[in-house]
């Protein structure tokens, strides 16, 4: 296993993927009820853009940076960059919280999480940044194991974040797979799948998978920087939402136009969002 996300933390894709996924948790606290949160490929809790890895790439600069300043923001792409702006109280952006932090800093006292991360370094890590919090458990496994762990979830109420770093070409496959065992375990689970855009044959065998996967709903939304016939790398990126919280389909339209005006790089940027399954 290779892939190190210090070397992405806070680029377009990680500002799509951490806002969207903050606000499903915020939508789905809406109710009292207890719930929980799971994170298949956890990486973890903070990056260091002035680092040596995020330093190499720069990518956070055409992400995270240009909402940096802004004062126009829709509203909960403000509530995100005022998430990770909380950790850079001197206002200079350096530390970029990953995808456990963004959920443990919403968690309510009768909510918990369960993290999982393969990688042994990261994994070491988290599990010590996050030892003084009993409701935050670290696994160092499989991501894609999580559905026969560990649901369904005594709470009844689950979001899991799947979010591989898709190394392998049989990822978008496996996904599909940990789909169909999350929702055949426990069908009101709330999934957010996040992707690249790159290979259009495989992903056009993944929506179609997840299409047929027996998911009761399937919010396919998808965020481009650049046209996707540009060979500067990753053009875009997806998140797969199973089961979606309303309204969260009626608010991605304005957070999406934004986005894809805002963070174009090379030609323009574009979106979409159509339902594969379930359709209200």
């Amino acid at each position: 296993m290779n892939y190190r996300h210090s070397y992405h933390a806070g680029n377009h894709a990680d500002v799509f993927k951490h806002a969207l996924l903050r606000q499903l948790l915020v939508l789905m606290q809406r109710k009292d009820t207890p719930l929980c949160c799971l994170d298949s490929h956890a990486g973890t809790a903070f990056y260091d853009l002035q680092g040596e890895a995020a330093g190499k790439t720069g990518e956070y600069v055409e992400g995270i940076g240009r909402l940096w300043t802004r004062d126009d923001l829709p509203l909960w792409l403000a509530d995100y960059r005022d998430a990770v702006a909380r950790h850079n109280p001197d206002g200079q952006l350096r530390w970029y919280p990953g995808s456990p932090q963004i959920m443990a800093e919403l968690l309510r006292e009768q909510d918990r999480m369960i993290l999982s991360e393969l990688h042994p370094e990261d994994a070491d890590t988290l599990r010590q940044y996050f030892a003084p919090q009993p409701d935050i458990a670290v696994h160092q496994r499989d991501g894609y194991e999580l559905p026969k762990a560990f649901l369904p979830v005594a709470e009844k109420r689950a979001l899991w974040l799947l979010d591989p770093p898709f190394e392998k070409t049989d990822d978008l496959q496996r996904c599909v797979a940990a789909v169909q065992q999350a929702i055949s375990r426990m069908r009101q689970t709330v999934i957010a799948i996040w992707y690249p855009i790159k290979d259009q044959r495989l992903l056009k065998d993944f929506y179609q998978g997840i299409a047929d996967s027996g998911a009761p709903k399937a919010l396919r939304v998808e965020l481009n920087v650049r046209p996707a016939d540009n060979q500067l790398g990753l053009n875009g990126s997806g998140m797969m939402l199973i089961n979606p919280p309303w309204p969260i389909w009626e608010e991605l339209e304005q957070v999406l136009l934004w986005l894809s005006q805002e963070l174009a790089q090379s030609g323009g940027g574009s979106w979409r969002m159509d339902w594969l399954a379930g359709a209200p």
